[in-house]
């Protein structure tokens, strides 16, 4: 079965079936109106709006010639009125009841087509048949009851546009062309024309057209709507930039890195179609009641009208409202609704905070998550390791140490260089000459320069030189004990010093780990590091749970661990070798910062550069969920309150009478129904998971706070 990605009725995929193809998916639908409103959403609008501005005048003249002092032919009049608001601004009720008992499938149209027929044929039975049954007629309630189920569905198209995402909209307003910059040249091209590996210049206050990475120019990058980030991000040479974002004050050159479908907007896009079409659990149960309810209405309607009938002694007046007011009071769109309602509003506004919901289900079991195993190493802590202390050994002084390893990591891709590089830019320090340089791995690094020769040689390895190394000995007790790396400094077989080093905590570390556990989610520190530095980590964040030296089978074993104890488990890692944790937890949350395939494994992905939002995306979860549930909630007590109501609960304490008003009030809740469950999924867009405080004041700067890493 599929999903009506309007009504949110189920749909058997036969061949006969109304689909329609869209983006390479295919969409089925329960009628050819609820295709129509798919396809052409504001068409359909404005049909809606043509056939609402004759319905209500010629409604209300219907009601003031039913009620007002008798007119000769008042009835007759009446009745031609009610048969233009009927089979005019209802005919698209008839195509589709028409099309559900084609499909075989029951839907809101063949209840309301069912009910108002029933009140006109009836109404005109009356003035065709004079003396043969009572005189009174009903062209007001199935007028009003037409009537008020388009203005229902109108009020559903506008909430519907409220609830569309702001990035959905966003793509509609990416860049057609781009220009392209060719050695001295430059050209105007069509964006599906672009090649990965070309470079397109992005002047100042437009939209970037491509994701990729900057090479030339320095400017501010205004990502609100892709990544939730308020400020504008300053953005240089190898900075990535996401097509969509502003560029708001220099001009740039940018290598495409990937084009249309691959872009991230275009796949947050493709992750919001899923998010209308999402049947999570929770709604299964709501699934296989709603196809069973319009067959079990239309048997109450008609049990109800006879029932009161043949033994209350009811009219076949009454007989016919009653059976009216069950078939319009009735609403099974409210099943429909309630889970992708929910799921495509709450997706939406989550992604505008930079968190990605890989289908509904991804949702569901983020909500459920109580255990929470972070990766260190690029998630607690950034993956660039900082220069902490630099040791001189006299007479040495500290910038002879520095200009010595950062000369030998002169060439060299790896961390430990980038931070020796940066250090001594920093200090003002020139890296000395080295003509040969030969990497050691897994013990550093020699070289030979004009005058000396000299050696960077990891802490663990030092030992191995045969060199004296007491008066570095208080000095490194202090560095291992934090947990934290160094490296001995060696010019001419002699102990120049040393270097210790640091990676700071990844943005947010600190108050997201705070944040989860005062949500009461159990945590634990997950590494491939030693004890040592895994523990000085997990110290300063109070994590007591400790995993060190685990390799990815160990990480995998350790998941279904916790899981075997009946915990819901969430993995959160950046890298390679996080993957295998990543698939195997019940969910598994990547880095939009981490490696290709962490991003692909993982069922929530963090664009944001920081870590505030892991526990940001737990919280939206559960209040998706919680709304889904509140949705599923109402729609079931809706029905189960009034349709025993329609059917006659009401008659003991005011009698058949009430049957007078009743078809026109349940048409009313009818129209409710639906777009109460609507407007309830909306209150999401504005559901923004509060940041917590703890009781030592205002939060602290993310960045402040360094932790020690064994590199």
């Amino acid at each position: 079965m599929a999903t009506d990605p309007v009504c949110g009725m189920a749909v058997p995929k036969e061949p006969a079936a109304l689909r329609l193809q869209r983006d390479n998916r295919t969409y089925y639908f329960c009628s050819g109106e609820c295709l129509r409103s798919f396809a052409a959403p504001e068409e359909s609008r404005r049909r809606l709006g043509r056939r609402l501005a004759v319905a209500w005048p010629l409604s209300i003249a219907i009601v003031v010639l039913t009620w007002a002092p008798p007119v000769p032919r008042a009835a007759i009049a009446a009745g031609v009125l009610a048969a233009v608001v009927q089979f005019y601004a209802g005919a698209g009720f008839y195509l589709g009841a028409r099309d559900a008992l084609r499909q075989r499938v029951g839907n809101m149209d063949l209840l309301i087509a069912a009910g108002t027929s029933a009140a006109f044929l009836y109404s005109a039975a009356v003035l065709l048949l004079p003396g043969r049954l009572p005189s009174a007629t009903y062209f007001d309630a199935s007028a009003l009851i037409v009537t008020v189920i388009l203005t229902g569905n109108y009020l559903e198209h506008l909430t519907r546009r409220r609830a569309g995402s702001a990035l959905r909209r966003l793509a509609e307003m990416l860049p057609t062309t781009a220009v392209v910059v060719d050695g001295g040249t430059s050209r105007s091209t069509p964006v599906e024309e672009l090649r990965i590996g070309q470079r397109v210049r992005v002047p100042p206050g437009e939209r970037f057209p491509v994701d990729g990475t900057v090479r030339e120019g320095t400017s501010a990058a205004d990502e609100a709507l892709l990544t939730g980030e308020s400020v504008s991000v300053r953005k240089g040479p190898g900075d990535r930039v996401l097509a969509g974002a502003w560029n708001v004050d220099g001009p740039l050159v940018v290598e495409v890195a990937s084009t249309g479908p691959d872009t991230f907007v275009a796949q947050v896009g493709q992750l919001l179609q899923d998010a209308e079409l999402a049947r999570v659990p929770l709604q299964q149960d709501a699934d296989r009641l709603a196809a069973m309810f319009v067959p079990f209405v239309l048997t109450l309607a008609v049990g109800a009208g006879l029932v009161w009938f043949a033994l209350a002694g009811a009219s076949v007046t009454v007989g016919v409202l009653v059976f009216v007011t069950v078939a319009v009071t009735a609403c099974p769109c409210a099943f429909g609704l309630a889970t992708p309602a929910a799921l495509l509003v709450g997706a939406g506004r989550s992604a505008e905070d930079g968190i990605l919901f890989r289908g509904g289900d991804s949702i569901e079991r983020a909500a459920r998550v109580d255990t929470v195993l972070m990766d260190k190493t690029g998630t607690i802590t950034t993956s660039e390791p900082e220069v902490d202390t630099v040791l001189a050994v006299a007479p040495a002084t500290e910038p002879e140490v520095l200009e010595t390893a950062a000369g030998l990591e002169v060439g060299i891709h790896h961390p430990l260089a980038a931070a020796l590089s940066r250090a001594a830019s920093v200090r003002g320090v020139s890296p000395a000459r080295f003509d040969q340089v030969a990497l050691e791995p897994g013990r550093g690094v020699r070289g030979r320069g004009p005058d000396h020769s000299a050696a960077l040689v990891r802490g663990d390895a030092a030992a191995e030189e045969g060199l004296d190394l007491r008066p570095l000995a208080p000095w490194v007790r202090s560095v291992e004990a934090q947990g934290r790396s160094w490296s001995l400094v060696v010019r001419d077989q002699r102990v120049l010093g040393a270097v210790a080093f640091r990676s700071p905590f990844a943005p947010g570390a600190e108050d997201a780990v705070a944040e989860l556990r005062a949500d009461g989610i159990q945590i634990a520190l997950v590494t491939g590091d030693n004890e040592r530095a895994a523990r000085a980590v997990a110290a300063q964040l109070s994590i007591r749970d400790v995993h060190s030296g685990v390799s990815p089978e160990e990480k995998v074993a350790l998941v279904r661990k916790y899981r075997e104890q009946g915990r819901c488990v969430a993995f959160v890692g950046d890298g390679v070798n996080d993957a295998a944790a990543l698939a195997a937890a019940d969910l598994g949350i990547a880095l939009g910062s981490g490696s290709e395939v962490a991003r692909e494994t993982g069922q929530v992905l963090l664009v944001r550069p920081d870590l505030e939002g892991l526990p940001r995306s737990l919280r939206f979860a559960r209040r998706i969920v919680r709304r889904v549930r509140g949705n599923l909630l109402w729609a079931i007590g809706y029905n189960a309150v009034l349709l025993p109501v329609a059917a006659g609960a009401l008659v003991p304490a005011f009698g058949l009478g009430v049957y007078r008003y009743l078809p026109v009030l349940g048409a009313v809740a009818m129209g409710l129904s639906s777009t109460t469950v609507l407007l309830n999924s909306l209150t999401l867009r504005w559901a923004i998971a509060p940041r917590r405080t703890d009781s030592r004041g205002p939060r602290s700067d993310p960045r402040a706070g360094t932790a020690p890493e064994a590199v």
